[in-house]
């Protein structure tokens, strides 16, 4: 059984995102540790989710299990999360990486999140063999939603929504003084949409020590850590899109001689964009004189309206996409059950070729009849098995088989032979 528990933007506040965000990796394996078979933990800017496989889930276990692995008390949790549970989890995560429940509807940069989750996963032991059909069909169908419906040319990241609230606030973009902090995927999508304003005085910081590879790679500078306070004073635009936390805040903003400098940001001298989650500054320096601040909350909050014609036609690639995941895995749920009836009645039917053999039965005649007799009897059962399966009643197959054949699922070809 599939579950899966969901918190985001559209049920949580930014506030409570934020501290669950700050320590996934401990999620999965405690998880694992409390019983389930496998997990994936994804965790972006607006979302923090669980993906579990159990044989039998309790959801307010999963919860829990949540709470204690990132420090906050389940009481802070309530009325934040939704839970879906089996048949609905496909088709949620498949919406989910193709950007339908983002912020900005179509918005590209989740379908990386969703594909990092599970390799994540991998390298920590926690997915299973469910999980990763879930997490691989939910990069299909991205990919067909991108491929088949206008959503990706509606849809906007909320890096290109942030710089486009930007223009209102800058009149030329080639004048600004850039400071990039991050080198991460957000970051190389940042410095590509803003070489499209034209901007061209680039430089990036990195709090992990990365910046002189990304800053080669792109040609751009790179600031080395002794230098980040004064490059930080002197940008006219800051953006920060970093995993670690609080890596901008007053301090780098001391010493200001030319704070009121007619640097081309409206009635302010600096903007400040943090797209980080945790997030990247601190509150405080919206309150420093000359310092406008444009975090996630307030990017939020300007996201456009869906486009409806694109979303309705996403979701349908969706709906098929789930629908398709599950009927294989109901063909997937009976399979056990039609190879022990196929190795049963092949068992008889060797032990029965054999006896014609010995019977005198040299040109095969009776030996090719046989065989295509097992295969006409076989057929029908091996498509209402399938059948039955679709309709999720494989369980009636398997009470048959036991019933007629005295043959469980896992039924070896050992145990069919011995029973032959």
């Amino acid at each position: 059984m599939l579950l899966c528990v969901t918190a985001s933007h559209k049920t949580a506040s930014f506030e409570l995102l934020e501290r669950l965000s700050r320590q996934p990796e401990t999620v999965a394996p405690s998880l694992m540790a409390a019983g389930v078979q496998g997990a994936v933990v994804l965790a972006t800017c607006n979302r923090f989710e669980a993906y579990v496989e159990a044989e039998e889930v309790d959801s307010e276990a999963v919860i829990e299990t949540v709470a204690q692995a990132t420090g906050i008390p389940s009481a802070d949790l309530d009325g934040s999360y939704q839970v879906v549970e089996d048949s609905h989890v496909a088709e949620h995560l498949f919406a989910v990486a193709s950007g339908l429940e983002s912020v900005v509807s179509g918005e590209g940069e989740i379908a990386g999140q969703v594909r990092r989750a599970l390799s994540g996963a991998r390298e920590q032991g926690t997915t299973s063999p469910q999980l990763e059909r879930l997490f691989q069909r939910a990069s299909q169908a991205q990919r067909k939603v991108k491929n088949v419906t206008a959503l990706h040319r509606a849809g906007r990241s909320l890096v290109r929504l942030s710089l486009e609230l930007a223009d209102s606030r800058i009149a030329d973009w080639s004048t600004q003084r850039v400071l990039l902090v991050g080198t991460g995927s957000y970051a190389a999508v940042t410095l590509a949409s803003l070489r499209e304003r034209g901007a061209v005085d680039i430089s990036v910081y990195s709090p992990s020590g990365r910046a002189v590879p990304f800053a080669q790679k792109h040609g751009i500078r790179p600031v080395a850590i002794a230098d980040y306070a004064s490059v930080a004073q002197h940008a006219s635009l800051l953006i920060t899109c970093t995993s670690a936390e609080m890596v901008l805040g007053p301090a780098q903003f001391e010493r200001r001689p030319d704070a009121a400098a007619g640097c081309p940001v409206g009635t302010h001298s600096q903007l400040v964009i943090d797209l980080g989650m945790p997030r990247n500054v601190d509150p405080a320096v919206a309150q420093l004189e000359g310092v406008a601040l444009l975090d996630l909350e307030t990017i939020r909050l300007h996201a456009p309206l869906e486009e409806l014609h694109a979303t309705d036609a996403a979701r349908h690639v969706v709906r098929e996409a789930a629908e398709s995941f599950h009927l294989d895995g109901s063909r997937q749920s009976v399979t056990p059950a039609v190879v022990a009836l196929r190795t049963h009645i092949f068992g008889l039917l060797e032990a029965e070729i054999d006896r014609a053999r010995r019977r005198g039965d040299e040109n095969g005649r009776v030996e090719q009849a046989m065989r295509h007799l097992a295969g006409v009897l076989l057929h029908t059962p091996t498509t209402r098995a399938h059948e039955l399966a679709a309709e999720g009643r494989a369980d009636e197959f398997h009470a048959a088989l036991e019933t007629l054949y005295g043959l469980s699922a896992d039924s070896d070809a050992a145990s069919a032979s011995a029973t032959a």
